[in-house]
């Protein structure tokens, strides 16, 4: 979806950032281990899977990349061969690797992302010490996370087509829903549904809960059959081009019950409440006391316990956060779910998903599916 003078143009923009902030903290350099982190400062799609299988290191004038050989012809087929990276597939831990960059740049100050593991953190310190190299290793605290939270335009087009498909998988499955089918079953047509309409994986694994399986936020399908009058809540989405995208829909089997229509309405006007009063500045804090609010005026506020929402990217959870205790800051640019439910042990769960694009003039959900109780 994107070409590649696009994306050498993200690549400049991206580790200019990363550069403005050594420069004011005085980093000589920064190691990053993060897939997610590294993809962006890449932005080599579809390169990278889950395994923390590189490392880079950026300095004020250059950009390296060490890598294994299983990775390497895609990371050069992507990024290219003299341009900004310099892809690096020497047969050394990456610790070594990074150690002996230390010592050949004379590196003095070293910033780490705070993912790191303490086991490399170790292996790095015992490599240093062997070359009797001295190195600052200050911590970045989450500051990459940070710089990734506004999205540029290649990655909101390609949360957008994450959430076409999406959106697609929806209409389908609402015509595959029934009475006497499995969780399982409805699972699996959801899933095939957004690879067939070109989702490059799942953004992680689909909850489908049925009836009293819905009062369980983060319940697994298993194989229990839906019955006629069950609420279904279906918390999934689509991956594409390494980006998620996150949307829960709550359908009922048959006719709604009044307390059922009740509930729904109540998820649905949190919802909305949140997404029309949210604005640059805001709070997660402040914004997720807005849902709350809603639902224990309603008598409900017993029933809503997790937050209402997070940040969506290369990521399925990543700052913003909005939350109980959340301090982060919603910015021009940040893109995050609002996601308040209703939970009723041992009846039914109701949870209504969109994710979206926060802008000077409001939320801009990403999802077209209706906000409407869809009666099946």
């Amino acid at each position: 979806m994107t070409s590649v003078h696009n994306e050498s143009a993200a690549i400049e923009v991206r580790l200019g950032k990363l550069r403005d902030l050594m420069e004011k903290r005085g980093y000589d350099a920064v190691m990053l281990r993060s897939v997610a982190d590294i993809r962006w400062l890449t932005a080599a799609s579809r390169v990278l899977d889950d395994e923390v299988a590189h490392t880079v290191l950026v300095t004020m004038d250059d950009a390296w990349l060490h890598t294994d050989s299983r990775y390497y012809g895609s990371f050069v087929q992507r990024l290219g061969e003299g341009g900004t990276w310099c892809v690096d597939a020497q047969i050394v831990s990456h610790a070594k690797w990074v150690a002996n960059k230390v010592c050949e740049l004379r590196i003095r100050v070293l910033a780490v992302e705070d993912t790191l593991t303490l086991g490399f953190y170790e292996e790095l310190s015992v490599e240093l010490n062997k070359a009797s190299c001295a190195c600052l290793m200050p911590r970045l605290h989450g500051d990459l996370a940070l710089l990734r939270v506004s999205k540029d335009e290649e990655e909101l087009a390609l949360l957008r087509e994450a959430q076409r498909i999406t959106d697609a998988a929806f209409d389908h499955i609402c015509s595959f829903v029934r009475a006497g089918i499995t969780e399982l079953q409805i699972r699996a047509e959801l899933e095939a549904a957004m690879l067939a309409e070109g989702a490059h994986g799942l953004s992680f694994d689909s909850i489908i809960a049925a009836g009293p399986n819905g009062a369980n936020p983060h319940a697994r399908p298993s194989e229990r059959v839906v019955q006629e009058g069950d609420m279904i809540v279906m918390d999934y989405g689509a991956l594409y081009g390494d980006y998620h995208a996150d949307m829960t829909r709550t359908v009922c089997v048959g006719k709604p019950s009044q307390k059922q229509r009740e509930v729904y309405d109540v998820v649905r006007c949190a919802h909305e409440t949140c997404a029309q009063a949210v604005r640059p500045g805001m709070s997660g804090k402040e914004l997720h006391e807005l849902a709350v609010d809603v639902i224990r005026n309603a008598g409900y506020g017993d029933y809503f316990k997790h937050g209402l929402g997070h940040g969506v990217g290369l990521q399925i959870h990543e700052r913003p956060f909005a939350g109980r205790v959340s301090d982060d800051i919603l910015t021009e640019g940040c893109v995050f779910t609002i996601e308040p439910g209703i939970y009723l042990p041992g009846e039914f769960g109701v949870r209504l998903e969109d994710c979206g694009i926060l802008t000077e003039g409001g939320y801009e959900p990403f999802a077209t599916s209706t906000h409407d109780l869809v009666c099946l």
